[in-house]
Protein backbone atom coordinates (compact mmCIF):
# COMPACT_ATOMS: atom_id res chain seq x y z
CA UNK A 1 0.00 0.00 0.00
CA UNK A 2 1.42 3.36 -0.93
CA UNK A 3 1.79 5.87 1.88
CA UNK A 4 -0.17 9.15 1.67
CA UNK A 5 3.13 11.02 1.39
CA UNK A 6 4.20 9.04 -1.67
CA UNK A 7 0.78 9.45 -3.29
CA UNK A 8 0.90 13.21 -2.68
CA UNK A 9 4.45 13.38 -4.07
CA UNK A 10 3.44 11.48 -7.22
CA UNK A 11 0.37 13.67 -7.72
CA UNK A 12 2.53 16.79 -7.38
CA UNK A 13 5.01 15.50 -9.96
CA UNK A 14 2.14 14.54 -12.31
CA UNK A 15 0.65 18.03 -12.13
CA UNK A 16 4.08 19.66 -12.55
CA UNK A 17 4.85 17.47 -15.58
CA UNK A 18 1.55 18.29 -17.20
CA UNK A 19 1.87 22.03 -16.52
CA UNK A 20 5.38 21.93 -18.02
CA UNK A 21 3.91 20.36 -21.16
CA UNK A 22 1.00 22.85 -21.32
CA UNK A 23 3.23 25.92 -20.93
CA UNK A 24 5.82 24.81 -23.48
CA UNK A 25 3.22 23.55 -25.98
CA UNK A 26 1.10 26.71 -25.85
CA UNK A 27 4.27 28.82 -25.94
CA UNK A 28 5.63 27.14 -29.06
CA UNK A 29 2.24 27.44 -30.79
CA UNK A 30 2.27 31.20 -30.22
CA UNK A 31 5.93 31.59 -31.29
CA UNK A 32 5.52 29.41 -34.40
CA UNK A 33 2.33 31.25 -35.36
CA UNK A 34 4.25 34.54 -35.26
CA UNK A 35 7.22 33.02 -37.11
CA UNK A 36 5.06 31.61 -39.91
CA UNK A 37 2.27 34.19 -40.17
CA UNK A 38 4.20 37.38 -39.45
CA UNK A 39 7.64 36.53 -40.83
CA UNK A 40 6.61 34.04 -43.53
CA UNK A 41 8.78 31.11 -42.40
CA UNK A 42 6.39 28.42 -43.67
CA UNK A 43 8.86 25.50 -43.61
CA UNK A 44 7.22 23.35 -40.93
CA UNK A 45 9.14 20.09 -41.48
CA UNK A 46 12.53 21.83 -41.63
CA UNK A 47 11.61 23.80 -38.50
CA UNK A 48 10.85 20.54 -36.69
CA UNK A 49 14.24 19.21 -37.80
CA UNK A 50 15.88 22.30 -36.27
CA UNK A 51 13.92 21.68 -33.07
CA UNK A 52 15.32 18.17 -32.76
CA UNK A 53 18.82 19.36 -33.69
CA UNK A 54 18.66 21.82 -30.77
CA UNK A 55 17.35 19.06 -28.50
CA UNK A 56 20.20 16.76 -29.63
CA UNK A 57 22.76 19.46 -28.84
CA UNK A 58 21.37 19.98 -25.34
CA UNK A 59 21.27 16.24 -24.54
CA UNK A 60 24.87 15.91 -25.79
CA UNK A 61 26.05 18.77 -23.55
CA UNK A 62 24.20 17.38 -20.51
CA UNK A 63 25.67 13.93 -21.16
CA UNK A 64 29.19 15.36 -21.34
CA UNK A 65 28.59 17.20 -18.06
CA UNK A 66 27.44 13.96 -16.44
CA UNK A 67 23.80 14.89 -15.94
CA UNK A 68 22.63 12.10 -18.27
CA UNK A 69 23.86 8.59 -17.62
CA UNK A 70 24.91 6.19 -20.37
CA UNK A 71 22.12 3.90 -21.54
CA UNK A 72 21.48 1.42 -24.34
CA UNK A 73 18.73 1.42 -26.95
CA UNK A 74 18.99 -0.96 -29.93
CA UNK A 75 19.29 0.86 -33.26
CA UNK A 76 16.35 -1.11 -34.70
CA UNK A 77 14.08 0.34 -31.99
CA UNK A 78 15.45 3.83 -32.69
CA UNK A 79 14.79 3.36 -36.39
CA UNK A 80 11.20 2.20 -35.79
CA UNK A 81 10.53 5.16 -33.53
CA UNK A 82 12.00 7.68 -36.01
CA UNK A 83 9.97 6.21 -38.89
CA UNK A 84 6.73 6.53 -36.88
CA UNK A 85 7.63 10.04 -35.68
CA UNK A 86 8.63 11.37 -39.11
CA UNK A 87 5.57 9.92 -40.83
CA UNK A 88 3.52 11.60 -38.09
CA UNK A 89 5.08 15.03 -38.73
CA UNK A 90 4.93 14.90 -42.53
CA UNK A 91 1.54 13.17 -42.48
CA UNK A 92 0.00 15.88 -40.30
CA UNK A 93 1.36 18.64 -42.54
CA UNK A 94 0.06 16.92 -45.69
CA UNK A 95 -3.29 16.15 -44.05
CA UNK A 96 -3.74 19.81 -43.13
CA UNK A 97 -2.91 20.84 -46.71
CA UNK A 98 -5.18 18.32 -48.46
CA UNK A 99 -8.15 18.30 -46.06
CA UNK A 100 -10.62 20.85 -44.78
CA UNK A 101 -9.94 22.13 -41.26
CA UNK A 102 -13.02 20.26 -40.03
CA UNK A 103 -11.85 16.88 -41.33
CA UNK A 104 -8.33 17.58 -40.04
CA UNK A 105 -9.78 18.10 -36.54
CA UNK A 106 -11.82 14.89 -36.82
CA UNK A 107 -8.64 13.02 -37.78
CA UNK A 108 -6.88 14.41 -34.69
CA UNK A 109 -9.80 13.35 -32.49
CA UNK A 110 -9.58 9.80 -33.86
CA UNK A 111 -6.10 9.42 -32.32
CA UNK A 112 -7.66 8.58 -28.95
CA UNK A 113 -9.66 5.55 -30.22
CA UNK A 114 -6.58 4.39 -32.17
CA UNK A 115 -4.36 4.78 -29.08
CA UNK A 116 -6.96 2.84 -27.04
CA UNK A 117 -6.92 0.09 -29.66
CA UNK A 118 -3.10 -0.15 -29.51
CA UNK A 119 -3.13 -0.37 -25.71
CA UNK A 120 -5.85 -3.02 -25.71
CA UNK A 121 -4.14 -5.16 -28.39
CA UNK A 122 -0.47 -4.69 -27.49
CA UNK A 123 -0.59 -4.08 -23.72
CA UNK A 124 -3.80 -5.99 -22.88
CA UNK A 125 -5.22 -2.87 -21.19
CA UNK A 126 -8.83 -3.06 -20.03
CA UNK A 127 -11.02 0.04 -19.70
CA UNK A 128 -14.02 0.36 -17.41
CA UNK A 129 -17.37 1.50 -18.75
CA UNK A 130 -17.01 4.94 -17.12
CA UNK A 131 -13.54 5.43 -18.60
CA UNK A 132 -14.82 4.65 -22.09
CA UNK A 133 -17.81 6.97 -21.71
CA UNK A 134 -15.62 9.80 -20.37
CA UNK A 135 -13.34 9.51 -23.42
CA UNK A 136 -16.38 9.71 -25.71
CA UNK A 137 -17.55 12.82 -23.83
CA UNK A 138 -14.15 14.49 -24.33
CA UNK A 139 -14.24 13.67 -28.05
CA UNK A 140 -17.80 15.03 -28.32
CA UNK A 141 -16.93 18.28 -26.56
CA UNK A 142 -13.77 18.99 -28.56
CA UNK A 143 -15.59 18.03 -31.74
CA UNK A 144 -18.46 20.43 -31.03
CA UNK A 145 -16.15 23.42 -30.48
CA UNK A 146 -13.55 22.75 -33.21
CA UNK A 147 -15.16 20.90 -36.11
CA UNK A 148 -16.90 23.18 -38.61
CA UNK A 149 -16.73 22.52 -42.34
CA UNK A 150 -16.08 18.88 -43.24
CA UNK A 151 -15.18 17.79 -46.75
CA UNK A 152 -13.34 14.59 -47.64
CA UNK A 153 -11.26 13.52 -50.64
CA UNK A 154 -9.39 10.27 -51.21
CA UNK A 155 -5.80 11.54 -51.05
CA UNK A 156 -6.64 13.68 -48.00
CA UNK A 157 -8.25 10.66 -46.31
CA UNK A 158 -5.15 8.51 -46.96
CA UNK A 159 -2.89 11.27 -45.57
CA UNK A 160 -5.07 11.53 -42.46
CA UNK A 161 -4.99 7.75 -41.89
CA UNK A 162 -1.19 7.70 -42.18
CA UNK A 163 -0.88 10.71 -39.85
CA UNK A 164 -3.22 9.31 -37.20
CA UNK A 165 -1.74 5.81 -37.07
CA UNK A 166 1.88 6.97 -37.16
CA UNK A 167 1.23 9.53 -34.40
CA UNK A 168 -0.53 6.94 -32.22
CA UNK A 169 2.29 4.42 -32.80
CA UNK A 170 4.96 7.04 -32.04
CA UNK A 171 3.30 8.02 -28.75
CA UNK A 172 2.71 4.38 -27.80
CA UNK A 173 6.34 3.62 -28.57
CA UNK A 174 7.58 6.42 -26.27
CA UNK A 175 5.85 4.74 -23.31
CA UNK A 176 6.86 1.26 -24.47
CA UNK A 177 10.58 2.04 -24.85
CA UNK A 178 10.81 3.88 -21.53
CA UNK A 179 9.17 0.95 -19.76
CA UNK A 180 11.05 -1.81 -21.63
CA UNK A 181 14.57 -0.37 -21.31
CA UNK A 182 14.06 1.65 -18.08
CA UNK A 183 14.96 4.87 -19.88
CA UNK A 184 14.43 8.38 -18.56
CA UNK A 185 12.98 11.06 -20.81
CA UNK A 186 16.36 12.69 -21.47
CA UNK A 187 17.93 9.27 -22.15
CA UNK A 188 15.29 8.45 -24.77
CA UNK A 189 15.61 11.89 -26.35
CA UNK A 190 19.38 11.49 -26.43
CA UNK A 191 19.00 8.30 -28.47
CA UNK A 192 16.22 9.36 -30.84
CA UNK A 193 16.61 13.14 -31.34
CA UNK A 194 19.90 13.05 -33.35
CA UNK A 195 18.54 10.49 -35.82
CA UNK A 196 15.24 12.32 -36.11
CA UNK A 197 17.00 15.67 -36.59
CA UNK A 198 19.28 14.31 -39.33
CA UNK A 199 16.43 12.64 -41.22
CA UNK A 200 14.10 15.68 -40.98
CA UNK A 201 16.80 18.15 -42.02
CA UNK A 202 17.53 15.91 -45.00
CA UNK A 203 13.90 15.40 -46.05
CA UNK A 204 12.44 18.66 -44.70
CA UNK A 205 13.55 21.13 -47.41
CA UNK A 206 12.15 18.86 -50.16
CA UNK A 207 8.92 18.19 -48.24
CA UNK A 208 8.43 21.89 -47.52
CA UNK A 209 9.08 22.83 -51.15
CA UNK A 210 6.49 20.25 -52.24
CA UNK A 211 3.95 21.60 -49.74
CA UNK A 212 4.56 25.35 -50.12
CA UNK A 213 6.39 25.83 -53.43
CA UNK A 214 9.06 27.81 -51.54
CA UNK A 215 12.71 26.99 -50.90
CA UNK A 216 14.07 27.31 -47.38
CA UNK A 217 17.50 28.38 -48.70
CA UNK A 218 15.87 31.29 -50.55
CA UNK A 219 14.09 32.62 -47.46
CA UNK A 220 15.00 36.22 -46.56
CA UNK A 221 16.27 35.94 -43.00
CA UNK A 222 16.06 39.05 -40.79
CA UNK A 223 17.15 39.77 -37.25
CA UNK A 224 13.56 39.38 -35.95
CA UNK A 225 12.84 36.18 -37.89
CA UNK A 226 16.12 34.67 -36.60
CA UNK A 227 15.21 35.74 -33.07
CA UNK A 228 11.84 33.98 -33.29
CA UNK A 229 13.52 30.96 -34.92
CA UNK A 230 16.01 30.64 -32.05
CA UNK A 231 13.22 31.15 -29.52
CA UNK A 232 11.13 28.45 -31.23
CA UNK A 233 14.03 25.97 -31.12
CA UNK A 234 14.69 26.78 -27.46
CA UNK A 235 11.09 26.25 -26.37
CA UNK A 236 10.91 23.09 -28.51
CA UNK A 237 13.47 21.42 -26.24
CA UNK A 238 11.01 21.80 -23.37
CA UNK A 239 8.10 20.66 -25.55
CA UNK A 240 9.93 17.50 -26.68
CA UNK A 241 11.11 16.71 -23.16
CA UNK A 242 7.72 17.35 -21.54
CA UNK A 243 5.99 15.11 -24.09
CA UNK A 244 8.32 12.22 -23.23
CA UNK A 245 7.93 12.90 -19.50
CA UNK A 246 4.11 12.95 -19.69
CA UNK A 247 3.77 9.84 -21.86
CA UNK A 248 6.30 8.07 -19.63
CA UNK A 249 4.40 8.99 -16.45
CA UNK A 250 0.95 8.40 -17.92
CA UNK A 251 0.10 6.57 -21.18
CA UNK A 252 -0.48 7.63 -24.78
CA UNK A 253 -4.28 7.64 -24.25
CA UNK A 254 -4.10 9.79 -21.12
CA UNK A 255 -1.67 12.11 -22.91
CA UNK A 256 -4.16 12.48 -25.77
CA UNK A 257 -7.08 13.15 -23.42
CA UNK A 258 -5.11 15.75 -21.48
CA UNK A 259 -3.82 17.11 -24.79
CA UNK A 260 -7.31 18.30 -25.66
CA UNK A 261 -7.15 20.51 -22.56
CA UNK A 262 -4.43 22.40 -24.44
CA UNK A 263 -6.84 22.79 -27.37
CA UNK A 264 -9.43 24.33 -25.05
CA UNK A 265 -6.75 26.53 -23.46
CA UNK A 266 -5.44 27.75 -26.84
CA UNK A 267 -8.99 28.58 -27.95
CA UNK A 268 -9.67 30.45 -24.70
CA UNK A 269 -6.41 32.42 -24.85
CA UNK A 270 -7.12 33.22 -28.50
CA UNK A 271 -10.50 34.72 -27.58
CA UNK A 272 -8.95 36.66 -24.67
CA UNK A 273 -5.98 38.14 -26.54
CA UNK A 274 -7.18 38.25 -30.14
CA UNK A 275 -10.85 39.17 -29.83
CA UNK A 276 -14.16 37.37 -29.62
CA UNK A 277 -14.37 36.43 -33.31
CA UNK A 278 -15.47 32.80 -33.60
CA UNK A 279 -16.73 32.68 -30.01
CA UNK A 280 -20.34 31.53 -29.98
CA UNK A 281 -22.73 29.37 -27.98
CA UNK A 282 -21.63 26.20 -29.82
CA UNK A 283 -17.98 26.75 -28.88
CA UNK A 284 -18.84 27.51 -25.24
CA UNK A 285 -21.02 24.38 -24.96
CA UNK A 286 -18.29 22.28 -26.60
CA UNK A 287 -15.65 23.57 -24.17
CA UNK A 288 -17.89 22.84 -21.18
CA UNK A 289 -18.62 19.28 -22.39
CA UNK A 290 -14.90 18.60 -23.03
CA UNK A 291 -13.86 19.88 -19.57
CA UNK A 292 -16.55 17.75 -17.88
CA UNK A 293 -15.31 14.75 -19.87
CA UNK A 294 -11.70 15.34 -18.79
CA UNK A 295 -12.71 15.61 -15.11
CA UNK A 296 -14.76 12.41 -15.47
CA UNK A 297 -11.85 10.64 -17.20
CA UNK A 298 -9.43 11.61 -14.43
CA UNK A 299 -11.83 10.31 -11.80
CA UNK A 300 -12.86 7.13 -13.66
CA UNK A 301 -9.36 6.06 -14.76
CA UNK A 302 -7.93 6.52 -11.24
CA UNK A 303 -10.47 4.17 -9.64
CA UNK A 304 -9.68 0.45 -9.21
CA UNK A 305 -10.56 -1.26 -12.49
CA UNK A 306 -10.82 2.04 -14.34
CA UNK A 307 -7.82 1.26 -16.49
CA UNK A 308 -5.75 -1.86 -15.92
CA UNK A 309 -3.12 -3.88 -17.72
CA UNK A 310 -3.95 -7.56 -17.67
CA UNK A 311 -0.85 -9.75 -17.61
CA UNK A 312 -0.62 -13.48 -17.38
CA UNK A 313 2.37 -15.15 -15.74
CA UNK A 314 3.12 -18.69 -14.62
CA UNK A 315 4.56 -19.26 -11.16
CA UNK A 316 7.65 -21.38 -10.58
CA UNK A 317 7.32 -25.05 -9.76
CA UNK A 318 8.37 -24.35 -6.17
CA UNK A 319 5.66 -21.75 -5.82
CA UNK A 320 3.15 -24.14 -7.37
CA UNK A 321 3.91 -26.76 -4.74
CA UNK A 322 3.70 -24.19 -1.99
CA UNK A 323 0.43 -22.62 -3.09
CA UNK A 324 -1.15 -25.51 -4.89
CA UNK A 325 -2.17 -23.31 -7.80
CA UNK A 326 -1.16 -23.65 -11.43
CA UNK A 327 -0.97 -20.00 -12.44
CA UNK A 328 -1.86 -16.53 -11.29
CA UNK A 329 -3.38 -13.58 -13.06
CA UNK A 330 -1.93 -10.23 -12.12
CA UNK A 331 -3.81 -6.99 -12.55
CA UNK A 332 -1.43 -4.05 -12.72
CA UNK A 333 -2.91 -0.61 -12.25
CA UNK A 334 -1.54 1.88 -14.80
Amino acid sequence: MSSPGKIHHKATLDVASWMFNVVTSVGIIIINKALMATYGFSFATTLTGLHFATTSLLTFILKQLGYIQDSHLPFLDILKFVIFANFSIVGMNVSLMWNSVGFYQIAKLSMIPVSCFLEVVLDKVQYSRDTKLSILLVLLGVGVCTVTDVSVNMKGFVAAVVAVWSTALQQYYVHHLQRKYSLGSFNLLGHTAPVQAASLLLVGPFSDYWLTGKRVDAYGYTFMSLTFLILSCTIAVGTNLSQFICIGRFTAVTFQVLGHMKTILVLTLGFIFFGKEGLNLQVIIGMAIAILGMIWYGNASSKPGGKERRSFSSTSSKALKHTGSESSDLDEKI
